[in-house]
């Protein structure tokens, strides 16, 4: 974990960029709450705001984040509203908070602005919960969020808009389907259960902080479309709370709440949770944890026994995670790493098809966008076969089986980044050998994915030209993916 998260790639510096602007948009929007003369709480609350409106908004364009975050406080006001007015009446309060569960992951049909509002709307419900927010804090707590997320977009679209001079980026969406056979779908009525055995069982914890099993149950379906998924990134929750709690008695306790450290430690932390989230969500959860050590120390509550508690309910609400994927309306690993899988080799092929259009004179082929898209579809596959070759899974030929997938895949990346190259270059010529390569590309590409069984053609050694060269390559590599994918019934890829 140390080396994927100080060592990873970080092209163009992308992470690095994410977090130092997330330091100075939370760092401002805390500064603003406490000269507007808000207290405490609303400076946590305001602080906890810039947090998610830096974090959570994903839309492809510079425009669609914009939109997006200034809809966030449409969604977050009136959740806090209701969160507050509800925190005398449990019943309602709970099947209020359930609601809001399961609309938020509902909403993640729509894309990346859904997926966000929903978070917004499920985050300041538990904020509320956190900071046990009254109905006569309310206007206090509006203005911070207002100010808060005011002060992230100023940083984000103003001060610091990095992504101006970045291509749209490409947001592959989840594969369709209707009614419960959509995954959205079927993750919201998870979610739901999920949350609700970890309510029920979190209060039988602890009747004040309950909250962190929903919170653990919520995150947990956060970016997951499978059972697996979801099982391996409870595991990784947990994990990451449980390091985060030992570094929180090294770290968090001796501060005790003092100003100073606290603020420098506090941007540390946020600083490590958008640096390592796109690498590991284990260290991501660390960080997170330690930031909430920090905030409890801020308002006077760290103890050890506190400490103790938030790993139990971490532990119920990946019990309520695993339990939900298990048992209701499970999405099988297997379906959904096929989806993803089939997806990105249909990308494969129109990359090629637009790089040998380029090379054959065509003005209008632009290969660079399939590019990016087929990037996003890998790192989708990626997520997608993550627990077959997590340590603790149990069946080695069918880890092998995915490793071998993923191998090849990142072949047919590499040669078809190699193509894209070689098609942009000006004098690049167009020879008439590229149409057949294509074709034979396009012929393995069907095979593979419409799952029918003629040999899929294992190409001569490459000519020296670059791009017949980059064609053969990737070639070879779909001949090679013909093998796993193809395994038989009781010994496929993925066995559930």
């Amino acid at each position: 974990m140390l080396k994927r998260m100080f060592v990873a790639p970080d092209p163009g510096r992308a992470r690095l960029r994410f977090a130092a602007r997330a330091v100075l948009g939370i760092g401002l929007a805390v500064v603003v709450c406490s000269l507007a003369g808000h207290s405490l709480v609303g400076a946590v609350t305001g602080g906890l705001a810039a947090l998610l409106a830096l974090f959570t908004v994903a839309d492809p364009t510079v425009r669609g984040q914009a939109v997006t975050t200034a809809l966030l406080p449409a969604v977050g006001v009136p959740v806090l509203a209701a969160a507050a007015e509800l925190h005398a009446v449990p019943v309602a309060r709970d099947l209020v908070f359930l609601t809001v569960v399961g609309a938020g992951v509902y909403a993640r049909r729509w894309g990346p602005r859904g997926h966000s509002l929903g978070v917004f709307a499920f985050m300041t419900f538990f904020v509320a919960q956190f900071l046990h927010a009254t109905p006569a804090q309310l206007p206090d707590l509006y203005a911070a969020v207002l100010l808060s997320v005011l002060s992230a977009a100023a940083v984000r679209f103003g001060v610091w808009c990095y992504e101006r001079r970045l291509p749209p980026a490409v947001v592959p969406s989840p594969p369709a389907g209707r009614g419960l056979a959509r995954v959205t779908t079927r993750q919201a009525v998870q979610a739901t259960a999920g949350a609700g055995f970890a309510l029920v069982v979190g209060q039988l914890v602890s009747g004040q902080r309950w909250y962190w099993a929903v919170g653990a149950t919520w995150w947990i379906f956060v970016n997951t479309a499978s059972r697996g998924e979801t099982l391996v990134r409870g595991f990784r929750r947990v994990l990451g709370t449980a390091i985060g709690i030992c570094l929180g008695f090294l770290v968090a306790v001796p501060v005790g709440g003092a100003p100073v450290p606290t603020a420098v430690l506090v941007a540390v932390a946020v600083f490590g949770i958008f640096y390592t989230a796109a690498v590991s969500y284990t260290w991501m959860m660390l960080w997170v944890t330690l930031l909430a050590e920090l905030l409890y120390g801020l308002l006077g509550v760290l103890n050890p026994g506190l400490l103790a508690l938030r790993l139990a309910e971490t532990g119920v609400g990946a019990l309520g995670a695993a339990l939900a994927v298990l048992f209701v309306l499970p999405v099988t690993t297997h379906a959904i790493t096929d989806a993803w899988i089939q997806r990105a080799l249909r990308c494969v092929h129109a990359c090629t098809a637009e790089a040998a259009a380029r090379l054959a004179g065509s003005a209008t082929a632009d290969p660079a966008p399939r590019v990016a898209e087929l990037e996003q579809l890998l790192g989708r596959v990626r997520l997608a076969v993550a627990p077959l070759v997590h340590p603790l899974y149990p069946m080695p030929a069918r880890k092998r089986r995915a490793r071998r997938v993923l191998a090849l895949l990142d072949d047919c990346a590499r040669e078809v980044r190699g193509l894209v190259a070689v098609a942009a270059d000006p004098e690049a010529s167009h020879d008439a050998r590229l149409a057949a390569a294509c074709w034979r590309v396009e012929a393995a590409v069907e095979a593979l994915t419409a799952g029918r069984l003629e040999h899929v053609r294992d190409p001569a050694e490459p000519p020296a030209e670059p791009a017949l060269a980059h064609l053969h390559g990737l070639e070879r590599a779909l001949a090679d993916l013909a093998e796993p994918l193809r395994a038989p019934t009781g010994s496929r890829l993925v066995g559930a």
